[in-house]
């Protein structure tokens, strides 16, 4: 990652993992899981990069969290999300993403909870449950006494940032930062998706935490690149994983790597270039 001059870093979390619940093997989760996060943030931090925790999948009642459901369940993700601030209150060099990626809510559920029905399908398919909104996750973090930076990303699977500003949480330590995902071809960003997005970054900070594309070229992340650039937005490449069979390519993942010596994909090339061209300028 330090050759390509990467400098931050978003790690995935699962709550049930964390919280050791919901049939979690004790020697994968709880305290195991707790201590080998920590310990993976102390490896990156030393090695001069950023971290963001992020809220990644979640589920109500005693299911397993294996999907992104609509919003994080208000059973289990305040109690997450204090577990988490806790442990790492005195960590500078780490932010918190509150939730993946929110989806089919409005925006007054989003901000502030609500009790959604069942729905969804494969790993998203979720009974009627009571969601946390994003203003009892930031409550949840800064109840703690933590002030790290707080990623929340928009509706539409991260993808919307249209109505962020007017139904945005309060935060009492200032530290909001606006969550964005886009990918081209599966879920492009256009000119009324960039438009949301640099009338957000003339006010708070703007992080996409996922880029990418789908088709092992890097087309579409060569333009977007240099336009977040110039406004000042930040971006993380999805995703750094050479493990999993049978999905992680350029094609399916999107991963950016073909190993862990950090040989690029045909997608991963354009990020590795352009990280190198700007830590020269």
């Amino acid at each position: 990652m330090k050759s390509w001059r990467i400098n931050a870093v978003r790690v995935p979390l699962n709550e049930d993992c964390w919280l050791g619940i919901n049939g979690v093997d004790p020697k994968l989760g709880g305290a195991a899981y707790r201590d080998a996060i920590e310990a993976f943030v102390g490896r990156l931090n030393r090695a001069g990069l950023y971290v963001i925790l992020d809220l990644h999948v979640a589920a109500p009642g005693g299911l397993k969290a294996v999907g992104i459901i609509p919003l994080p369940d208000a059973d289990h993700a305040p109690d997450f999300w204090r577990s988490v601030a806790t442990r790492f209150e005195d960590n500078r060099a780490l932010a918190f993403d509150l939730y993946n990626e929110p989806h089919d809510v409005g925006w007054s559920c989003w901000r502030n909870g609500c009790t959604l029905p069942s729905g969804g399908e494969g790993s998203e398919a979720h009974p009627a449950y009571r969601a946390a909104g994003m203003q009892e996750l930031v409550d949840a973090v800064r109840s703690t006494g933590a002030r790290q930076p707080l990623l929340v990303g928009g509706r539409g699977y991260a993808r919307n940032l249209s109505g962020w500003l007017e139904n945005r949480p309060n935060d009492p330590a200032g530290q909001l930062v606006a969550s964005e995902h886009n990918y081209g071809g599966l879920a492009p960003c256009g000119p009324r998706c960039r438009g949301a997005i640099a009338r957000v970054a003339r006010t708070f900070p703007v992080v996409v935490g996922e880029l990418g594309q789908t088709d092992c070229r890097h087309d579409y992340i060569d333009h977007f690149m240099p336009w977040a650039d110039r406004r000042g937005i930040s971006y993380l490449g999805w995703t750094w994983d050479a493990v999993a069979p049978g999905s992680w390519s350029c094609r399916g993942g999107p991963s950016l790597i073909e190993n862990y010596r950090g040989r690029p994909t045909g997608f991963g090339v354009g990020f590795r270039d352009h990280l190198r061209a700007l830590a020269l300028r």
